[in-house]
């Protein structure tokens, strides 16, 4: 889900560079060989990821986010739930403590940066 908020694009050997859409696939024509692939967010990128031809002609790749959709939600869910317990029982310790979970996310959003966004090979 958090991939849908990023405008993710692929770059095709420095130079071409294609938008890739929420669960929809991408055909990236190349003319060369041995190209390298990077996946970016503009903040975000992958390591350069080098194609062979003489292996295989098609490959099939899925992008996804190191922060799961699972991880999201149980955040979303901890910060709403530690800010409505302070907000009705007017601790203030519980309010400071609903901010944990944004801090965590931002962290891990800012701090890794290489491993934030990674490309997983699909088997066909």
């Amino acid at each position: 889900m958090l991939l849908s908020f990023l405008k993710i694009r692929a770059v095709v050997n420095g130079r071409e560079i294609y938008p890739l859409q929420d669960s929809k696939p991408v055909i990236i024509p190349v003319q060369e060989n041995n190209p390298r692939i990077v996946i970016t967010d503009g903040y975000h990128i992958t390591r350069p990821l080098k194609l062979v031809y003489k292996d295989m002609h098609t490959y099939g790749f899925k992008v996804v986010c190191a922060i799961s959709d699972s991880q999201l939600y149980t955040v979303i869910g901890l910060l709403a739930g530690l800010y409505l317990s302070g907000f009705y029982t007017d601790l203030l310790v519980l309010k400071v403590f609903s901010f944990l979970p944004v801090v965590y996310l931002l962290m891990f959003y800012y701090l890794n940066r290489r491993e934030f966004i990674r490309l997983i090979p699909v088997v066909k």
